[in-house]
């Protein structure tokens, strides 16, 4: 059984708070690029050219990419022969939260009721969600989430008859429903069955993949890059200006589900999709 101390806990998080709000990852600053050789609209252009400098000065002086630095999500991969001493995981991932937000000079935009609306002036408590694995593995990623990109998100229980077609529209209907508002070029996560929580759950993760990695099922594959190119061509454009650069990605997870049920949520990640992930 490998010991971890909740401290160290504390400390990964507190420091990937920042860094995941503070630092464009790779995969999504290459695809800018990318796009910036094949948008069509001369403004889109400048949009991505500006996105671009943004994320530059926001890593090269150490300030958030956004204004929204969001509610933070963690997904926690913890192996079943990993014990936590020294303190609650659960306690000491918020500590870390709260660490890197009054840190970091983050935005604190969590509110401690959805009714009562009182800010908890910490960024706390933070999103968390578990995948127990077998062996000793412990790995953090720490999501910050923008609400202009999650309140943009949907779920629907369609029925089995509706199939890939009725996925298709509804994935489709709701970039198109969301328009300028989740801050494109987006990140679309798709997440298809299970229940309806699971749904959303894969829709968020699906996030997390790298830009530009292809999905290990042909098929969902394929359906990736029709609907990529699908969303592309609404026109929204970059930050809604119009142009042929709407989505940088489109992801999909995928679940065992009922035989009388076809969960679909999608979860759209904004132009500034943020993560940061390290182990202990």
């Amino acid at each position: 059984m490998r010991e971890i101390q909740a401290e160290k806990i504390t400390t990964l998080v507190e420091r990937l708070c920042i860094e995941a709000c503070y630092v464009l990852a790779d995969d999504i600053d290459r695809k800018f690029h990318s796009c910036l050789q094949t948008e069509r609209s001369p403004l889109g252009r400048q949009v991505l050219t500006t996105l671009i400098d943004n994320a530059r000065i926001a890593r090269e002086e150490r300030v958030p990419i956004c204004q929204d630095t969001g509610m933070t999500v963690i997904f926690v991969t913890w192996g079943q022969d990993v014990r936590i001493t020294g303190g609650f995981i659960e306690d000491a991932i918020n500590q870390g939260v709260r660490q890197g937000y009054e840190k970091g000079y983050l935005r604190k935009s969590v509110v401690r009721d959805p009714i009562d609306r009182v800010n908890t002036k910490d960024n706390t408590p933070a999103i968390i969600h578990y995948e127990m694995v077998p062996g000793d593995a412990f790995h953090i990623v720490v999501a910050p989430k923008g609400f202009g990109s999650e309140n943009k998100s949907d779920l629907k229980m369609l029925m089995p008859s509706d199939g890939v077609p009725g996925i298709k529209q509804f994935v489709i209907d709701t970039v198109s429903h969301a328009g300028a508002n989740p801050c494109p070029p987006t990140i679309v996560g798709v997440g298809i069955g299970g229940t309806m929580e699971r749904a959303a759950y894969l829709s968020k993760k699906a996030l997390l993949r790298p830009v530009g990695s292809i999905n290990e099922r042909p098929d969902l594959a394929a359906l990736e890059q029709e609907l990529y190119d699908d969303i592309n061509r609404l026109g929204i454009g970059p930050v809604g200006f119009g142009g042929s650069t709407t989505a940088l990605a489109v992801h999909i997870l995928t679940f065992a589900t009922h035989i009388a049920g076809l969960p679909v949520s999608v979860n759209i990640g904004c132009h500034a999709t943020r993560h940061a992930e390290g182990s202990l």
